[in-house]
């Protein structure tokens, strides 16, 4: 609506707007009827300004951090420097993150050092997650601005995501990811983009996806979603991009 009145006040100016397909999404979530183009959103974005003559260099995503926000050697911990997986437990919606018990689950199976990414708010969660190994495991949430999160992912052999923002930071630096869904589902068309990457959903549960974006709390109480998600599945590909990375 807001758009709409913007496009009313400027009749005599050409403009192009980006369609969101609420409506197909609105129909997704309420009937479970899947009506969606199979087309990533950045792929739809770049198709909405072809007509500005703007043309998708098929390089995937960017981000540059300034040099200033880059994290230095002694700010993560003397075990790490050699090489950490990324876990970005943070997420905008409840419904959309792994719970504590299954985080806790996920990095006592990854044999490698593990940083856990998130903001002030998943502190913490965070602590609770990395009392299973202090040493193994270090807390980075809410210690880092979002620049120097994304230069902690950058520098990752392996990054595991829910689906958030950082999942793209990811996919900007060409990272293998271990895509981690809950209500939101990858048909919504934003995968991480133009990299390798691993999806984890509980396929055929009859409630997904439940909304477009989350919730506090899962509206049927139950949460299948992320509770039945195999941390095994997770951690086992997990050790598979390690392996390979090391043999590189």
């Amino acid at each position: 609506m807001r758009t709409l009145r913007i496009k009313n006040l400027i009749r005599d100016i050409p403009f192009y707007s980006f369609n969101k397909l609420n409506i197909k999404k609105w129909i997704y979530t309420n009937f479970k009827l899947n009506t969606l183009p199979p087309v990533h959103i950045v792929d739809r974005y770049m198709a909405t300004l072809e007509k500005l003559g703007v043309v998708n260099d098929g390089l995937g995503l960017d981000y540059f951090i300034p040099e200033s926000e880059k994290v230095k050697e002694g700010d993560i911990p003397f075990s790490h420097l050699h090489g950490y997986v990324a876990i970005a437990i943070g997420a905008a919606h409840y419904t959309k993150k792994l719970p504590v018990e299954k985080l806790k689950e996920l990095v006592e199976k990854i044999e490698h050092p593990v940083i856990l990414l998130g903001g002030k708010e998943d502190f913490s969660n965070g602590e609770q997650i990395g009392e299973t190994d202090p040493i193994k495991i270090y807390n980075a949430c809410g210690k880092f601005s979002l620049n120097e999160s994304a230069d902690i992912v950058r520098n990752a052999k392996l990054v595991v995501s829910h689906d958030t923002g950082m999942m793209h930071i990811a996919a900007a630096f060409k990272k293998n990811i271990l895509s981690v869904w809950g209500n939101t589902v990858p048909s919504f068309g934003m995968t991480p983009y133009k990299t390798n990457y691993e999806v984890f959903q509980v396929n055929k549960l009859w409630c997904r996806p439940c909304s477009k974006t989350g919730f506090n709390k899962c509206p049927l109480g139950h949460f299948k979603c992320m509770n039945q998600q195999s941390t095994d599945a997770i951690a086992g590909n997990a050790e598979k991009y390690l392996e390979k990375e090391i043999k590189n």
